[in-house]
């Protein structure tokens, strides 16, 4: 039996396009419900406002299915019904603001592409809009996603997760379970942010899947599960999501496992290059009709074939070094590494197949934890005590500098925003090859040594310190 579809509904869903990515143009104080939308010509849908990215808004129907849908298709009451929620929001954002849904941001590269951001800051730095001073014990990141702030911390050693609106006003905070208490005592990883859910992996190893909107438990599984354990400064990993899955390494027997991101049900698990769990996190490319998963260990730097887990390459670079740390970055066909302790960094050139050769490796950039950024053919980050530029196909150095001092960063708008391991120090530096400039430099109070990578979304600049959490307005308008 064939259905007659009226072509007035034809009309009406193919401006539907189904979200594989949103980047967020504003941002929700709290969740949506469901609400019959309608276009101009009178046909109607029931979902729930997910988020606006620019003329369109994505809708979730009931049966979770996601919808991109113009702004111009919807009735005059829909378009006023998104613009009141927009301004009661509260907010600015730049030209292309985007969400920061986890570690390294939206494509976990370190990198945002946010325009009509601040070049240089005046003394004192840009205007802090809010700050917490009560978020707990720790070295995790923020994650900013749907107008919610995620952080996580050690209060009575217990990992609480903490959900805040872009005003700093709490939404919800939760306990994981316990935290790590051994050597650098205090949480790690950093949440990710995936639609309706939030995944967290803790030092002692409890994966758990959240509610975004309240924070509800959904299912948990452990890295026990897969004969992991964790080093001794316990497991740092911020769960890779793609395409329904999460990604987790559990070290050793099964170096990576993949889980179904809705139920926590294994759908792989991979030997990998056997290396022991260390401390950095994965990343997916695509190269050639290959998607690879990257990631370093105790046994060194090695990428698996996203489907099946299989090993597609590695190399024992860095392999039973103290600590691995940094998160590998892939640009142009390279793939770049760099370890702490002295070990230096490694370039691997992708070829056909899903292969890699080693194309040239360096002691010029040695980065203990704060990584590093590729942006237009140039290597950045931290090198030592300070900062340096290496170009990508042959590790050239273009230059050295001190600046804030040991520490990390991220890029957005042409800029490096740099934040110092000791003292709170933030500096803002042009992102070129030709040479070090830094355009602004401000501290935020703190103590002990800052892990946290400084994180931009929204026009904002969020830094994590110890137990405070900062949010500073960075619009250039």
């Amino acid at each position: 039996m064939r259905l007659s579809i009226p072509p007035a509904i034809k009309t009406f869903v193919s401006i539907l396009v189904v979200m594989t990515s949103v980047r967020c143009a504003w941002a929700q104080a709290e969740p949506i419900g469901y609400r019959t939308w309608t276009s101009r010509k009178g046909t109607q849908i029931t979902a729930r406002l997910i988020r606006q990215t620019g003329s369109q808004v994505v809708l979730r129907n009931e049966s979770g299915k996601e919808f991109r849908v113009g702004l111009s298709a919807l009735s005059p009451e829909d378009i006023a019904y998104v613009d009141s929620l927009r301004r009661s929001a509260g907010t600015k954002s730049s030209s292309s603001g985007t969400d920061w849904p986890g570690w390294r941001g939206p494509a976990r590269d370190g990198k945002s592409t946010e325009t009509g951001l601040l070049k240089s800051w005046p003394p004192g730095g840009p205007k802090r809009l809010w700050e917490k001073n009560d978020i707990g014990e720790g070295y995790s990141g923020v994650a900013v996603a749907s107008g919610s702030v995620y952080v996580t911390g050690a209060i009575s050693d217990q990992l609480r997760v903490f959900s805040y609106d872009l005003n700093g006003k709490s939404r919800w905070t939760i306990t994981h379970g316990p935290s790590w208490t051994k050597s650098h005592s205090g949480t790690r990883a950093t949440p990710t942010i995936d639609g309706d859910e939030l995944y967290l992996l803790s030092g002692n190893g409890k994966i758990a899947c959240y509610r975004t909107r309240d924070g509800r438990e959904i299912w948990t599984r452990d890295m026990g599960d897969f004969g992991g354990r964790p080093g001794g400064w316990g497991y740092s990993e911020s769960l890779l999501v793609n395409e329904g899955q999460i990604y987790a390494s559990p070290g050793r027997r099964k170096s990576m496992v993949a889980l179904d991101k809705k139920t926590g049900r294994t759908l792989w698990e991979s030997s990998g290059n056997g290396g022991s769990a260390q401390y950095c996190s994965p990343i997916l490319i695509k190269h050639g009709s290959t998607s690879m998963l990257i990631n370093g260990n105790g046994g060194g730097l090695f990428a698996l074939n996203v489907k099946d887990g299989k090993l597609l390459w590695s190399t024992d670079f860095s392999a039973n070094n103290t600590a691995n740390v940094p998160t590998p970055a892939y640009a142009d066909d390279h793939v770049f590494w760099s370890n702490g302790y002295g070990k230096g960094g490694i370039c691997m050139k992708l070829t056909a197949g899903g292969s890699a050769g080693e194309a040239w490796r360096t002691k010029e950039l040695v980065c203990h934890h704060g990584g590093f950024i590729i942006h237009e053919g140039y290597i950045y980050g931290n090198h030592g005590g300070g900062w340096t530029c290496l170009e990508l196909k042959s590790g050239r150095v273009k230059w050295n500098a001190k600046g804030v001092g040991k520490g990390s960063l991220c890029y957005a708008d042409g800029m490096l925003y740099t934040f110092g391991e000791s003292g709170g120090k933030m500096g803002l530096v042009s992102c070129s090859p030709d040479r070090f400039e830094q355009k602004g430099e401000f501290s935020v109070a703190g103590g002990g040594p800052s892990w946290a990578h400084p994180v931009v979304a929204g026009g904002r600049l969020y830094l994590r310190y110890a137990e405070n959490l900062y949010c500073f307005d960075i619009n250039a308008n």
